[in-house]
C-alpha cells in the first residue's frame, strides 16, 4: 500500500470526489482521501492522502488557503457563481475603482459568513446542495471566518481579479456575494483557482495525467510526499531504543526517554521517530509533567 500525499491540480469539470475515484484506479488502491472540497468549476491545489496519510486529512483541511478569484459585480445567482440561475442583475455604472477597493478591503479580518445553500455543509444530516436541488431552502447559522488578506490584482469593472488568503471554511463564492451586497449592486464569482492549501502550492501540483504517467514509469515514490515532511516545521524527537515500545503504543514518555535534550516550549508539538528513523507520530510536550503525549499516530504496531 502506498502511504503519502499527492499535490494534485484539480482541473475544471471534476468534483473532488471524482479526483479521488480516478486516483484509486490509477494507483490501484482504495484507501485515498482528499483534504478540502473544491467546486466542479474551480481549479487548483487539492492535496490527496494515500494509505496511512489519510489520518492527516482532518489536519490538512484545517490549514489556511489562498485563492485567485474573479468577482463579477452587478449579478446575483442562486449558486453565488456564474454557473447558477441569475436571480437579479443591477446597474454598475455608478461604481468607481476606489469605492470597490475600499469595500473589498473592509472584508479583511474576521467576519460572519452564511454558508451558501449550494454547499456540502450538513443541516440535520442533509447536505445543503441536496436540499437546494430540490428547491428547498433551510435556515443556516452564520460561521466566523477570517480573511487574512485580499490583494486586488486587476480591476476592469464590473470584474475584479483578486487574491484571497483566508481561514478554513471560507466560501469565496459567498465572499463575492457579500461584497456585491455591500456595494448595493449584487455580485457573484466568475472563476476560482486555489493556489495554496497549507504548505502545498500550485507550482508543485500535478495533473491526474502526470500521476498516471509516473505510475506507468514506476516513479510514484518520487512524487509522493512522505507523511512526516508535512510536519517539517516541528522539532524532531528520537526515542531511545529501550523506550520505543512506549511510543509505539501511543503511551506518554518522559524527557529521559529521548536521545538528546531539546528546548521544548510548553504545549509544543513535535515529530517523534524511533532509532531506525521510522516516523511514529505527532506528540505534544506537556511542561507540567515534563512528558510527551500522543496526538496523532502514523506508525502501526505491525510495521
Amino acid at each position: 500500500m502506498w502511504n503519502g500525499i499527492l499535490n494534485i491540480y484539480k482541473e475544471k469539470g471534476y468534483t473532488s470526489h471524482d479526483v479521488v475515484a480516478k486516483l484509486r484506479g490509477i494507483v490501484k488502491q482504495k484507501k485515498i482521501g482528499h483534504t478540502g472540497t473544491l467546486d466542479p468549476d474551480a481549479e487548483g491545489v487539492l492535496p490527496v492522502c494515500l494509505g496511512k496519510a489519510t489520518r492527516l486529512c482532518d489536519m490538512l483541511t484545517e490549514r489556511d488557503k489562498t485563492y485567485e478569484a474573479v468577482l463579477l459585480l452587478g449579478r446575483a445567482t442562486d449558486t453565488q457563481d456564474t454557473s447558477g440561475k441569475i436571480l437579479e442583475e443591477r446597474d454598475t455604472s455608478g461604481l468607481t475603482e476606489e469605492k470597490v477597493r475600499l469595500c473589498i478591503e473592509g472584508y479583511v479580518g474576521e467576519y460572519e459568513q452564511l454558508p451558501p445553500m449550494y454547499s456540502a455543509v450538513k443541516v440535520n444530516g442533509k447536505k445543503l446542495y441536496e436540499l437546494a436541488r430540490q428547491g428547498i431552502e433551510v435556515e443556516r447559522k452564520k460561521r466566523k471566518v477570517t480573511i487574512h488578506g485580499i490583494y486586488i490584482q486587476e480591476t476592469s469593472l464590473p470584474r475584479v481579479r483578486m487574491q484571497v488568503h483566508c481561514s478554513k471554511g471560507t466560501y469565496i463564492r459567498t465572499l463575492c456575494h457579500d461584497i456585491g451586497e455591500s456595494l448595493g449592486c449584487g455580485g457573484c464569482m466568475a472563476s476560482l483557482i486555489r493556489t495554496r492549501s497549507g504548505r502545498f502550492c500550485i507550482k508543485d501540483s500535478l495533473r491526474l495525467a502526470q500521476v498516471e504517467e509516473a505510475c506507468k514509469n514506476s516513479r510514484l515514490p518520487q512524487i509522493l510526499l512522505p507523511v512526516d515532511e508535512v510536519f517539517d516545521h516541528l522539532e524532531e524527537v528520537c526515542v531511545r531504543r529501550e523506550y520505543q515500545q512506549l511510543a509505539y503504543n501511543g503511551n506518554p514518555f518522559s524527557e529521559k526517554c529521548i536521545q538528546k535534550e531539546l528546548p521544548c516550549p510548553a504545549d509544543a508539538q513535535v515529530r517523534v521517530y524511533d532509532m531506525d528513523r521510522h516516523f511514529i507520530g505527532i506528540f505534544r510536550y506537556h511542561e507540567g509533567k515534563r512528558e510527551f503525549r500522543a496526538e496523532k499516530m502514523f506508525l502501526d504496531r505491525e510495521d
